[in-house]
């Protein structure tokens, strides 16, 4: 991933130029220490899905991204991150969801 950068809108338009799916990570900290808070993707436009977090939590002052070459590669991407940071300490309140429609499974769990 990319990052971390600060979650404003004027950072995203620097750094997510292109309109494509992809991954994130919010959290706190700065370039040489950031800690995750939460993970997430966009279907279709991580730039805006990004731009959607601005203001709307105290708990996330920084963002990491990285493009996906498809949904699906997303929601595989969303769901290592969400192992991997340890669902535990994040502030995501469930296992991410398959998009509506598929029957993709989770590639660490196989949810």
């Amino acid at each position: 991933m990319e990052g971390p950068y600060e979650l404003t809108t004027d950072m995203i338009d620097k750094y997510v130029t292109r309109k494509s799916c992809g991954n994130y990570a919010l959290g706190v900290g700065s370039i040489s220490s950031f800690t995750v808070r939460y993970v997430g993707r966009s279907d279709n436009d991580l730039n805006a899905r990004l731009k959607w977090w601005v203001g709307r939590s105290s708990r996330y002052s920084h963002f990491k991204f990285s493009y996906a070459s498809s949904p699906k590669e997303a929601f595989e991407k969303e769901c290592r991150n969400y192992h991997d940071f340890d669902s535990g300490k994040l502030d995501n309140e469930q296992h991410p969801e398959r998009p509506t429609g598929t029957n993709w499974r989770c590639p660490v769990c196989g949810l």
